[in-house]
């Protein structure tokens, strides 16, 4: 297996993860072929890194199949641009770091479970038989019939408590009178 790395691209990660996710699991002939005719930017930058991971391993193009292809991200280049009144927006240029795996064909190495024996421990069996001896002991549960069963009636609200007792009735507010004003006390 051969790899090759490009950092720093100047590709959007998201627009590129779009082509590499076509090429995943291609033979590298028919993926570096199927690039050359797409119009996008990225795809010629993953068609020369497939290319290099291919020459990196000393292989031909027709004997390896590309394992992974992967996009992540890179940092931003960071632009300014004028606006209004004399402030400046910034504009984040994205940048991509290209990764790509090659292996020879069929030489994928598929990774099987071991079959887990059929047969229980001991211990296992044991308890499975002691849950089962409890559950026929317990009884049935009682049903309770809601339909026939009355219900017991709630204690009176304290309202009714009250209303029995006689309360002592307030007596009626005193009407405030008005003040005289100062003018008016001179004048008399």
């Amino acid at each position: 297996m051969s790899r090759a790395l490009v950092k720093h691209v100047r590709v959007s990660p998201t627009k590129a993860r779009l082509i590499a996710q076509e090429v995943q699991g291609m033979n590298a002939e028919l993926a570096i072929a199927s690039l050359e005719f797409m119009a996008n930017k990225a795809a010629g930058i993953i068609s020369k890194a497939i290319a290099s991971a291919v020459a990196n391993g000393d292989f031909e193009p027709q004997e390896v199949e590309i394992t992974s292809c992967r996009i992540d991200r890179a940092s931003y280049i960071k632009r300014w641009t004028p606006r209004a009144r004399g402030t400046a927006t910034r504009i984040l240029k994205p940048t991509s770091h290209i990764l790509v795996e090659v292996a020879p064909t069929g030489s994928k190495k598929e990774v099987v479970a071991p079959k887990k024996v059929a047969a229980k421990a001991p211990k296992v069996e044991a308890k499975e038989a002691l849950a089962k001896e409890t559950s026929a002991k317990k009884a049935p549960a009682k049903k309770v019939e809601t339909a026939t069963a009355e219900k017991p009636k709630k204690a009176p609200a304290k309202k009714a408590e009250s209303a029995t007792e006689e309360k002592p009735k307030k007596a009626p507010a005193k009407k405030a009178t008005p003040k005289a004003k100062k003018s008016d006390e001179k004048d008399a």
